[in-house]
């Protein structure tokens, strides 16, 4: 891989990790409801200025990659779309906010909502400046960036202040952050965005990217 940091797509095997980019654990920080309000804080995992993370979901050094892709067969196809998310995202306009989601992204974090509302349902309260603060904070909480908001329609998203990195989520996702180009097996870059969440369970329907089925198969770390 040549431009930089970046993630590549191996075909059949892991990602491939370049640039020195910096690799973490973290979690979903849950009230005692079980509702996710925030990520906990990051410790960090020592790596080179290169490494590999699984994306069969069956390391057992996880989230580096061990080869046991190699071992056992998987479903590696790459199937998510290579466009734009403007292109697919529905934009809902109410009172100083223009809330887009582009349900193909959606990892099912659950951060867009609790027991008692949604930001769906919020988007009707927007003239409350607390409900729409709150809307835009728990939008920004969107690992894959499937939800975003702008101040107005045309305007750019306002997204969170992330540097380049990753954060893998223990038993979800791997959370790539700051803008880091992927580009798949075949040469072709996906968008580079700012929230991107990676499928290391091997199990999406979407891949690279996470759709929530590590949740349906019960994937874990240990």
């Amino acid at each position: 891989m040549t431009g930089g940091p970046g993630i590549q797509v191996e075909a059949d095997g892991p990602y491939r990790v370049s640039g020195g980019i910096p690799l973490a654990w973290t979690a979903q920080d849950e009230t005692p409801f079980g509702e996710p309000v925030g990520w906990k804080p990051l410790e960090p995992i020592p790596t080179g200025e290169t490494y590999a993370l699984c994306r069969c979901g069956r390391s057992a050094t996880m989230p580096i990659c061990d080869e046991h892709h190699v071992a056992e067969p998987w479903d590696a196809r790459e199937t998510a779309d290579d466009g734009v998310r403007s292109e697919r995202a529905k934009t809902y306009v109410r009172e100083e906010v223009a809330m887009s989601d582009d349900h193909s992204l959606c990892t099912h974090a659950g951060f867009c909502g609790d027991r008692f509302t949604n930001v769906w349902r919020m988007l009707a309260e927007t003239t409350d400046p607390t409900v729409r603060a709150r809307l835009r904070a728990m939008v920004e909480l969107c690992p894959s960036g499937s939800l975003a908001h702008a101040l107005a329609p045309g305007e750019d998203d306002v997204e969170p202040p992330f540097e380049p990195s990753i954060a893998v989520d223990v038993e979800g996702p791997l959370l790539v952050r700051g803008g880091i180009a992927v580009t798949s097996a075949d040469g072709r870059r996906y968008e580079v965005r700012n929230r991107v969440t990676l499928c290391r369970c091997g199990h999406s329907s979407n891949k690279p990217f996470c759709d929530g089925s590590h949740k349906e198969f019960g994937f874990g770390d240990d």
